[in-house]
């Protein structure tokens, strides 16, 4: 019997094979082996589906960046412990965040508004560091907005391109992506020893244990 774990994992893989709205209910319960009455008896319809797994990888990305700031008060401290979390979740829970990133277009009025207030909440405190490094003088920025529109496109896109035993390991992105963070902000790189340990940053129920295969129909 299909658990609702394992309907999000199937719903997450087709999502970002075909997209939201080429993958019917139909398709859904085949993924998983059930018939769609079966399927409802765990879910209202897919856009519930949909709302619960973009509303988990953003709370991951909420409690994980609250962690993040809770380190140091050092605004420069803060933006390369962020970008590490932002980075580590992309590559970690690949095709949930490539779901979360693309899909809210798919939502309805009241869903999109609800997933949007916690993408919001998330992206402020990109913005909240960004404007304390600027007031403070850590960062040159001329354009903060674009600045942080530039960070989060950037540690968004990781999951279109990071392939486990790939050239660079997670560790090593993360690395490179804190160098780019402060050269971006104009402030000089911020020695390890002061952004402690990386946020560990957990596979998320709705991540498929074989996107393997599903990354490189994406790649």
């Amino acid at each position: 019997m299909s658990s609702l774990i394992e309907i999000h994992r199937a719903a997450v893989r087709l999502f970002a094979r075909q997209g939201y709205a080429g993958t019917g209910i139909r398709d859904l319960g085949k993924e998983v082996g059930i018939n769609s009455a079966t399927l409802y008896h765990y879910a209202g319809g897919k856009e519930e589906i949909l709302v619960a797994v973009m509303a988990r990888c953003l709370e991951g990305l909420l409690a994980g960046g609250r962690r993040a700031l809770g380190h140091s008060a050092d605004p420069a401290v803060q933006l390369v412990r962020l970008v590490r979390l932002h980075v580590a979740m992309e590559a970690v829970n690949p095709l949930t965040a490539y779901v979360t990133d693309r899909e809210v277009r798919a939502l309805s009025a009241a869903n999109r508004a609800a997933v949007l207030a916690l993408r919001d909440d998330y992206e402020s405190m990109f913005q909240q560091v960004l404007e304390r490094g600027k007031r403070t003088g850590r960062f040159q920025i001329d354009d903060l907005p674009t600045t942080r529109m530039a960070l989060l496109e950037m540690c968004n896109g990781v999951s279109n391109w990071y392939r486990p035993g790939g050239r660079l390991s997670v560790p090593e992105i993360q690395d490179r992506f804190a160098d780019l963070a402060t050269r971006l902000v104009g402030c000089p790189p911020v020695p390890p020893a002061e952004c402690g340990t990386d946020l560990a940053v957990a596979v998320l129920d709705s991540e498929p244990l074989d996107h393997r295969a599903d990354e490189e129909a994406l790649a």
